[in-house]
């Protein structure tokens, strides 16, 4: 998740929240609204409906149960990842892992009924809906489950090996934010959407790598191989600024050789600007859970983007 500790987000305090502090985020309604809405995974559950919307605006397919399917996926998998990881987040993010242990017998049913009634209107796009529901699930225990070093001390978590588990994260949510929403309308999978996963892809593997250097410290203690923790934070940025950059080469040709609206390609390429300017902030800031959420938020940018337009 060196000599650049000024930069690491080693700095977060070790110490986990008083029973005082963790009760206090709820002494008002509204604020408490917020914290769930925050430390669960609701908001990401909001961003991945609006990157479906996106993919259903660039290949103007029909509106589907796509957008609901994946935000329920998202927030159950993603839920899921924070209560099996309270333990070693306890150092790196002890606010939300005191809310997660808080909560966790609640939010554990939050994840069945979601990923149940994901499945449950997965069927109803067909085989091939079903299976891309399935998919990040599956993933998901490939990637964060122990189970592999119970078959054989050969093996490791992928979540611990460098590139593997940002590659894994960013494929499974890029192949289903992509082919979900063409599955549920039938439609086939044209260059256009070949685009929009590249597009996910590459964004999703620099949303995973900005977390990390937050979590650079702890995760080095734990074992968990990261680019920060490999090449420090430095020399992570520039890689993601790199990644960012060739991003907007694919989406300029794309717009140039018509396989993308010009227009849908501007807003893309805006959310991008965005996005290039905090992942520049990558490890100059104390903030390092608000760049986080900054940089999930690029989509939401380019929806915005895009309002004045269906208007």
């Amino acid at each position: 998740m060196s000599g650049e500790a000024k930069e690491v987000a080693g700095s977060v305090s070790n110490r986990a929240p008083s029973q005082a502090e963790s009760t206090q985020w709820f002494t008002n309604p509204a604020e408490g609204v917020i914290t769930a809405f925050r430390y669960s995974s609701a908001y990401l559950a909001v961003i991945a409906m609006v990157q479906v919307l996106l993919v259903t605006t660039a290949l103007s397919l029909e509106t589907t149960l796509a957008p609901a399917v994946v935000g329920l996926v998202t927030f159950a998998v993603y839920v899921g990842d924070r209560i099996a990881d309270a333990d070693t987040d306890a150092t790196t993010n002890p606010e939300r892992t005191a809310f997660i242990k808080r909560y966790e017998r609640v939010l554990q049913h939050a994840v069945s009924l979601s990923y149940g009634l994901a499945i449950a209107l997965a069927v109803l796009g067909g085989p091939v809906a079903l299976a891309i529901t399935l998919l990040p699930g599956v993933f998901w225990i490939l990637y964060a489950s122990e189970w592999l070093p119970s078959v054989t001390s050969h093996f490791r978590r992928l979540k611990d090996v460098l590139l593997v588990n940002s590659f894994v994260v960013a494929f499974a949510w890029a192949l289903t934010l992509t082919v979900l929403p063409l599955a549920f309308a039938d439609a086939p999978f044209t260059p256009a959407a070949a685009v929009m996963f590249v597009y996910f892809f590459l964004g999703i593997f620099v949303n995973v790598e900005i977390p990390n250097v937050r979590d650079a410290a702890g995760d080095s203690e734990i074992g968990v191989e990261t680019l920060p923790v490999v090449l420090g934070v430095h020399r992570t940025r520039h890689v993601l600024l790199g990644i960012d950059a060739f991003t907007a080469s694919v989406l300029v040709a794309a717009a140039v050789t018509g396989v993308l609206d010009a227009m849908f390609v501007g807003a893309l390429l805006l959310g991008l600007a965005f996005s290039l300017t905090v992942t520049s902030l990558v490890g100059r800031t104390t903030k390092e859970e608000l760049l986080t959420v900054a940089a999930e938020s690029e989509y939401v940018v380019v929806a915005l983007a895009l309002v004045p337009f269906a208007l």
